[in-house]
């Protein structure tokens, strides 16, 4: 048995900010982080494009941010919790610098904000066109700095501990349902662990591996929903799941989808169709720029209009050295492929 004060399931952007937030608060306490393979693998890893945050208050505010964002969600975002994630935005942005993160500056001291559809300002912070991959490269670090945090690789959490595995019989609507820790497989020895916590924080990620086409990594595959669903939990808003309208195009089927940053298009690249055509103005005048599902959807029906597997990302227009110096792990993708994004568009689809 495995004994902790805090138990945090997932290694990403979430559990690692959760656990170095309780390691400064409380460095009495205990802090223990499963993840199921290295602990650098998660959706955070493979994020490209950046953070928005409101950070130039001279030209932009939390109200258009706010606006910007309850927009892009169709009226269906909740406005308290979307206030709390605009207004706190700046300060968490502050905090994880200080723990290490870099971001680009342009050729002053101001960080490059560069913009990404539904967003009316420049506001994405951004470390070329591998933000995510610098923020987990950091966070990971940092958790290291901590004596109380401890992080076991390879262990795949199974299920939560709850009353039921004390013999009693719990429903959904049983009151006061419990959460004493959880069962982990070490899959380097084959044995399951049992890990009682006092605190048991659930940071696993998303389920992006039951759709055939996913930017997500082979870990996304939905354990944490399940384990609640499992446990008795309530599970909200399954419905939400995002499709990134620009993955590209794979005939061989790759897993992961490699992805296609939406800053490419807030840079100036333009959607066309395989005859070369543009087609989002048929949808919303943002046209290229609009918001992720808007974009999707678009394009989801222009290849189904058509009977094509993809369409076009026109990049061919843009300055070949401002683009590699923006996006050097996209350019470098696209070149191992034999695509030279400044000579030939870049075949993409959508993906969850």
């Amino acid at each position: 048995m495995i004994k902790t004060d805090i138990l945090i399931i997932g290694s990403g952007i979430g559990g690692l900010c959760t656990a170095i937030q309780a390691a400064e608060k409380r460095p009495d306490l205990s802090i223990l982080l499963f993840t199921k393979t290295d602990e650098r693998e998660s959706n955070t890893n493979y994020a490209q494009g950046g953070i928005a945050t409101v950070w130039n208050k001279l030209t932009d505010s939390f109200e258009k941010h706010i606006e910007d964002t309850l927009m892009a969600g169709d009226g269906l975002g909740d406005p308290e919790s979307i206030k709390t994630v605009v207004e706190e935005g700046p300060e968490r942005i502050k905090e994880i610098i200080e723990w290490g993160v870099r971001f680009d500056h342009n050729k002053g001291s101001d960080f490059d904000l560069a913009r990404e559809g539904g967003h009316s300002e420049d506001r994405i912070l951004h470390y070329g066109d591998l933000t995510g991959r610098e923020i987990q490269r950091a966070l990971s670090e940092k958790a290291k700095q901590f004596p109380n945090i401890q992080v076991m690789q390879h262990h795949f959490v199974i299920d939560l501990v709850t009353q039921h595995h004390l013999g009693y019989h719990i429903t959904r609507v049983t009151p006061g349902i419990e959460c004493f820790g959880a069962y982990a497989l070490d899959r380097r020895t084959g044995a399951i662990d049992l890990c009682r916590a006092k605190v048991t924080v659930l940071a696993s990620g998303g389920a992006g591996q039951v759709y055939k086409t996913t930017t997500n990594p082979k870990v996304a595959t939905g354990d944490g929903i399940a384990m609640v669903y499992r446990a008795k939990g309530r599970v909200a808003n399954m419905e939400f799941v995002q499709f990134h309208p620009t993955a590209l195009f794979d005939p061989t089927g790759g897993n992961p989808a490699f992805l296609i940053s939406e800053a490419v298009r807030g840079f100036g690249g333009v959607l066309k169709t395989n005859d070369g055509q543009t087609f989002m103005e048929k949808y919303d005048n943002r046209e290229s720029l609009a918001p992720r599902d808007i974009v999707a959807r678009a394009i989801d029906r222009e290849m189904k209009l058509r009977g094509e597997e993809h369409v076009l990302l026109d990049c061919t227009h843009l300055d070949r050295d401002s683009f590699v110096q923006h996006f050097p792990n996209i350019y470098k993708v696209c070149q191992g492929l034999g695509i030279d994004p400044i000579k030939d568009m870049i075949p993409v689809q959508p993906a969850c």
